[in-house]
Formats: C-alpha cells, sequence, structure tokens
C-alpha cells in the first residue's frame, strides 16, 4: 500500500517509525540522524535547509516507508 507522508511529520518521527528511511537521508548528503533539530524539522524543512528537491526527498522517503512494510 502507497503510503504519503503527512505535512507535519518530523525528520526523526520519520527514522524512528522507519529505520530504512535512515538510508535515505544519508544517501542524500542529510545528517538528520542523531541531530537535535530533527524533532521539530518536516520533509519539507529539511529539504529547504538543505537545498533539495522536496518531491524527491518524499518520492524517496515514501519507497524506503513502503519497502519495509511500515504503516
Amino acid at each position: 500500500m502507497k503510503r504519503k507522508l503527512n505535512d507535519d511529520a518530523t525528520m526523526d518521527g520519520i527514522m524512528r517509525e522507519t529505520p530504512a528511511a535512515i538510508r535515505v537521508v544519508l544517501q542524500h548528503g542529510m545528517l538528520c540522524v542523531g541531530c537535535p533539530i530533527a524533532s521539530f524539522h518536516t520533509v519539507s524543512d529539511a529539504a529547504r535547509e538543505h537545498d533539495l528537491d522536496e518531491d524527491q526527498l518524499r518520492r524517496d522517503l515514501e519507497a524506503a516507508i513502503d519497502a519495509s512494510g511500515a504503516d
């Protein structure tokens, strides 16, 4: 089942709920793992902060979530 990320989901929450998302974060060159701001940054915030394409980041995170079978 294809899951869409909630706009309010934080990077920390996504990584805690779906550890497979950590690989995506690292592949995008982001340092969210262990960052104290990750519990406040949404996907949109993090993409903007790291000058990344938000839509691509969302697609990659959603693919990792789908592949892991997380709800």
